[in-house]
């Protein structure tokens, strides 16, 4: 049917938590708790690699999040008309190091 638009079974953040490696699983809940203290519009999309955190359901997308063996790596986006920022994180980092970036982004998208 024309102008249906279908994005298939939604993959749940339970279903993606198998992927993340144990000792990284950890780090990775608390920066996604972090991304959700932002605002009450913050929407998590759930990919094959990643989770996305965007402000609303316009999917403006601030923090794009992909576990690594011994960290992650977040994509910043502040504005469609800035390249976007790309910070390695290990687990051993606090995520007061980066947190400032993330909220700012957060606050510019629109």
């Amino acid at each position: 049917m024309e102008g249906m638009i279908s994005f298939g079974n939604k993959r749940t953040y339970e279903d993606f938590k198998k992927q993340i490696p144990v000792q990284v699983l950890p780090f990775f809940d608390k920066i996604r708790e972090f991304c959700f203290s932002l605002g009450e519009n913050v929407v998590e999309d759930v990919r094959m690699h990643r989770v996305v955190f965007c402000k609303s359901m316009t999917f403006r997308w601030f923090a794009d999040v992909q576990p690594e063996r011994d960290g992650v790596i977040i994509k910043i986006q502040k504005s469609r008309k800035i390249p976007v920022q790309i910070i390695e994180i290990k687990k051993e980092q606090s995520i007061s190091e980066f947190g400032d970036i993330i909220k700012e982004a957060y606050e510019e998208i629109h």
